[in-house]
């Protein structure tokens, strides 16, 4: 006859069946490998959802989580027949916008992954620059210099202007939706007014290519990255000259994007992401890095949590930035350091488990090997 105990679990596969392991909970979600280099990042305005646009033309969407093995592919898009150089979605974040090297422009269903809108043949030469202004209208800047204004309405531009002799890296607008700015590598700014339609200056030329452009200081001031590693302030109204400028003693500033209206991050061909103070004119430190590899893009996520930042070793990373709002810079400026490294503004910055020289050391010796890949990349993307 059997007895009781034959019916029970022992102890030890009761503990077993009761304690699944649970969840790993991660400061930041995972790195997302990608299966190419990726150009192109933007977070969605309001759900844990991050757009990548790769260098074959291909389109990733991607739900986020801190949850260990919770990043998810909701979809991908073929569509483009080149290099995607920009996705942004709208402010509802209902559709994602794109461009190409293969000169059109896409709108995307977000929810559906779904092609709904084309225009082929928008440029005459690869579209780089992208910017949603409103519901209605959105701005395209391309190789060339050329700059269009459209309204999605007609489908059709309504400003048309070439003042650059040279690529729009980015397009920018202030709050009143009134002023666009553009950088380009001719090194000016352009001033457009889009409710006049019409142009309305360049800035005088700086050296190097201006490779982004920022409103900062309440709409007060206009910070630009350039191809020499220097960011040029301009007072608004003041485009003509800078009113400021430092050099970071990195190969260069590729993308910078605002944290508050006083911290900005800047991302270098040097793979390393720094936080930036402006005015008082400061690196405050490093937030991460892409070890020995060039960043493309870093994009903010909604609720200024997360950085992202895509390589050239087909990685997205994900970077804690949730300290930066509550930083204060002081006007004193401090005697830099003698070794030149860079404070560490998160858990994952120098995760070698060394400081990490590519900081605040002087680069010139690296000037040529850094415009030789300037120009591979320009030819690759």
């Amino acid at each position: 006859m059997a007895t009781s105990n034959e019916h029970e679990d022992s102890p030890e596969q009761e503990e077993i069946a009761e304690e699944p392991k649970a969840p790993k909970i991660r400061e930041t979600p995972e790195d997302i490998k990608q299966e190419a280099i990726v150009n192109t990042l933007a977070f969605h305005p309001n759900q844990d959802i991050l757009a990548a646009g790769d260098i074959d033309g291909d389109i990733y969407l991607y739900s986020y989580s801190c949850t260990e093995g919770e990043n998810k592919e909701l979809w991908s898009s073929g569509h483009h027949l080149k290099s995607c150089r920009k996705v942004v979605f709208s402010s509802d974040g209902q559709k994602l916008f794109s461009v190409s090297k293969d000169k059109a422009i896409h709108i995307m269903d977000v929810e559906a992954g779904k092609l709904v809108t084309r225009i082929p043949k928008a440029h005459k030469v690869p579209i780089n620059a992208l910017l949603v202004v409103d519901e209605n209208v959105f701005a395209t800047g391309d190789d060339e210099g050329m700059l269009k204004v459209w309204d999605m309405r007609k489908g059709t531009s309504f400003m048309d202007l070439k003042h650059h002799e040279d690529y729009i890296s980015e397009i920018t607008v202030d709050q009143a939706k009134r002023t666009l700015l553009t950088s380009s590598g001719d090194g000016t700014m352009g001033v457009f007014n889009i409710k006049r339609r019409r142009f309305e200056f360049l800035s005088e030329f700086q050296s190097g290519d201006l490779t982004s452009v920022s409103i900062m200081k309440r709409g007060r001031k206009v910070v630009c990255g350039s191809s020499e590693g220097t960011i040029y302030i301009f007072n608004w109204n003041g485009f003509g000259a800078t009113s400021d400028r430092f050099a970071l003693q990195a190969e260069s500033v590729d993308c910078i994007v605002p944290i508050t209206d006083s911290i900005l991050c800047a991302a270098s061909m040097d793979g390393v992401i720094r936080a930036i103070s402006i005015l008082p004119n400061r690196v405050v430190g490093s937030i991460g890095q892409h070890v020995g590899e060039p960043i493309e893009e870093i994009a903010r996520s909604r609720d200024t949590r997360f950085l992202a930042s895509c390589a050239h070793d087909q990685l997205i990373k994900f970077w804690d930035i949730s300290s930066i709002p509550d930083m204060k810079v002081n006007d004193y400026r401090r005697r830099k350091k003698k070794d030149g490294f860079l404070k560490a503004l998160s858990n994952k910055a120098f995760d070698t488990g060394q400081n990490f020289f590519a900081g605040l050391l002087d680069t010139n010796e690296q000037k040529g090997k850094g415009e030789e890949e300037e120009e591979r990349r320009r030819r690759l993307r």
